[in-house]
């Protein structure tokens, strides 16, 4: 039923439902949030263009040019000046190809070269299990070529324990549950079996001394990383969730240390370059993942109570 509505859903309600968790149509409005969550709460901010899954080539120009001038903006503004709290660029390897996999390559390594001179860390995000492979492979290789570039594992697939073992000693590894469905013959289906692998995943990541980026809304999960894991190397340890998730009174206290330590928090803060762009990604998404109107009604309900 979700997902005939997500196809069925007038714009107008796709765009309603999506207000809270995209920062605008338009680069500057994705900045002037990074900034105002900054100023406001102390959250840190990484950037993202809502443009993956292109099927033309002109698209890949597009999404290239934008991140260049992203990049070119985080480093050049007085208001991102400061290193530590600079936002971080974020991307989707299936933005900058309309057809072989690899040859999204050429274009995250241009980006990457750019985002290292202008002092701006960048994600290579984790899309769906075709993707796994290249991604690590690119991620790493760029990493120790001596690029500030991270990645993302997903622990409801089997793999990723071992995949591990190929994040080398001071990357940053984002840990999420991951949104793709993945068949039972390769990945968990029980939600609460993914959760307890971030809390122990994210323990033999720092073991190891990577940077880990505990990326979950789910509370409980939270409170164990920060009471059973961080207190390791706090240095070395970001919580981050998606814009308009967190409710406030736990951020809050997440930021007030109440957990038993105080870790950098960072919200996703995804933009689109129009309006209509924002909602075609985000009815897409919801045909994808039906359980994100679901989150979406969830958090309104929550937001009201607090």
């Amino acid at each position: 039923m979700l997902t005939r509505l997500a196809r069925l859903a007038p714009g107008p309600v796709v765009r309603w439902f999506a207000r809270p968790y995209v920062a605008g149509g338009s680069m500057d409005a994705g900045l002037d949030v990074a900034h105002d969550r900054l100023e406001r709460f102390g959250a840190l901010a990484t950037m993202d263009l809502l443009g993956e899954g292109v099927t033309e080539q002109f698209q890949v120009v597009q999404n290239v040019a934008t991140y260049e001038r992203l990049i070119d903006r985080i480093g050049s503004e007085s208001r991102f000046a400061e290193a530590k709290t600079r936002p971080s660029v974020s991307v989707k390897p299936s933005a900058f190809t309309c057809g072989e996999r690899e040859s999204a390559f050429e274009h995250i390594e241009l980006l990457a070269r750019r985002a290292h001179e202008r002092g701006v860390a960048i994600t290579i995000d984790m899309e769906d299990r075709p993707w796994t492979d290249l991604t690590l492979d690119w991620a790493v290789g760029l990493y120790k070529q001596g690029l500030d570039v991270g990645t993302v594992l997903q622990t409801r697939l089997n793999r990723t324990e071992q995949d591990l073992e190929r994040i080398p000693p001071g990357m940053r590894l984002r840990l999420v549950i991951g949104i793709y469905p993945e068949p039972e013959s390769v990945a968990v289906l029980d939600k609460r079996v993914m959760k307890d692998r971030m809390v122990e995943y994210a323990s033999v990541l720092l073991d190891r001394d990577c940077r880990v980026e505990f990326g979950t809304h789910d509370e409980p999960a939270l409170e164990r990383f920060l009471r059973e894991v961080a207190p390791k190397a706090p240095d070395r340890c970001e919580i981050q969730m998606l814009l308009g998730v967190p409710r406030r009174p736990f951020a809050r206290k997440l930021m007030a240390g109440e957990f038993g330590v105080v870790v950098p928090f960072r919200l996703y803060v995804p933009f689109a370059m129009s309006w209509d762009d924002a909602t075609a990604y985000l009815r897409r998404r919801m045909r994808e993942s039906p359980s994100m109107m679901w989150l979406v009604l969830r958090n309104l309900g929550r937001a009201k109570r607090a």
